[in-house]
């Protein structure tokens, strides 16, 4: 790192809402100078009902005519690997993986399948449910059914629709939920030093810490200002998912990675476009 990129974010406050990564990202940011207001909005648990995991591992495992995966997230393959070390049946899962045809919501789940020594087979080349489709587009498919890890707990119709169109039916697994972090006074207290426009920008990595955000500032009556505060402040995106949410809810998105949506390239694009954003 250059002198230079030390310097970039030199005095800069970035909020930051995310949680599994906190501490990577605020380090990153950190070494360029920046202050970093931390308030996770979400935490990242297993799912509840662990039993119907379980099962969907039973059947994958057991499922020969399954000869497809999707998988929409690292985070919900990472959770099925612990699951079936739990399980004892991690090898076996390995094994299975690796006669499956691996269809991934972008490179992420990519590093976690490198762990197990495999890789993915089809990368969408755009990490939202619109570039799974379009990868899924151009691929036959020789049964009837297809195994889908879904993203948290959402049933993602969008997908599932697709897919039965196709004349695929989903066998879908949901191994992980999102759950509130921070208590509801820390998320206003970030509100506040929001539409005091004490924030230079706000890095968000999931629409989950946007619609935290925006639930806390409707119960208390602050979302004119909240809206005023982001506003007034650099907005950034960690991929594209987060950017369409931040614009289908009428905020503006200032900063995104070009390519690689991960927390590096972020603080990189941060310390790149903040002082301009700023001025």
């Amino acid at each position: 790192m250059t002198e230079e990129d030390t310097l970039a974010l030199s005095g800069r406050l970035v909020a930051l809402p995310e949680t599994r990564q906190l501490d990577v990202l605020a380090g990153l940011l950190e070494r360029r100078g920046a202050r970093v207001l931390r308030c996770p909005l979400v935490a990242i648990l297993d799912a509840p009902d662990q039993g119907a995991v379980r099962a969907w591992l039973d059947r994958f495992l057991a499922d020969q005519a399954l000869h497809d995966l999707v998988v929409l997230t690292g985070e919900g393959m990472r959770r099925l690997i612990s699951a079936s070390e739990r399980a004892g049946l991690r090898e076996a899962f390995a094994q299975r993986l690796g006669q499956v045809r691996k269809i991934t919501r972008g490179p992420k789940p990519g590093g976690v399948f490198h762990d197990l020594g495999l890789t993915s087979d089809v990368v969408a080349r755009v990490p939202t449910t619109a570039g799974v489709i379009a990868a899924l587009e151009d691929l036959q498919f020789d049964t009837d059914r297809i195994a889908v890890q879904l993203y948290g707990s959402e049933p993602n119709e969008q997908l599932q629709s697709y897919l039965r169109r196709r004349g695929l039916e989903p066998v879908t697994v949901s191994p992980y939920m999102y759950a509130h972090s921070s208590d509801e006074q820390r998320v206003l207290d970030l509100i506040e030093r929001l539409a005091r426009h004490e924030v230079d920008a706000i890095a968000f990595t999931s629409q989950t810490q946007i619609e935290r955000l925006f639930a806390v500032a409707r119960a208390q009556a602050r979302e004119a200002a909240l809206r005023d505060g982001l506003a007034a402040c650099a907005v950034a995106a960690v991929g594209p998912v987060v950017a369409d949410y931040l614009t289908g809810a009428g905020l503006r998105v200032d900063i995104m990675p070009k390519e690689r949506f991960f927390m590096r390239p972020l603080a990189d694009a941060l310390a790149a476009r903040l002082p301009a954003c700023k001025g």
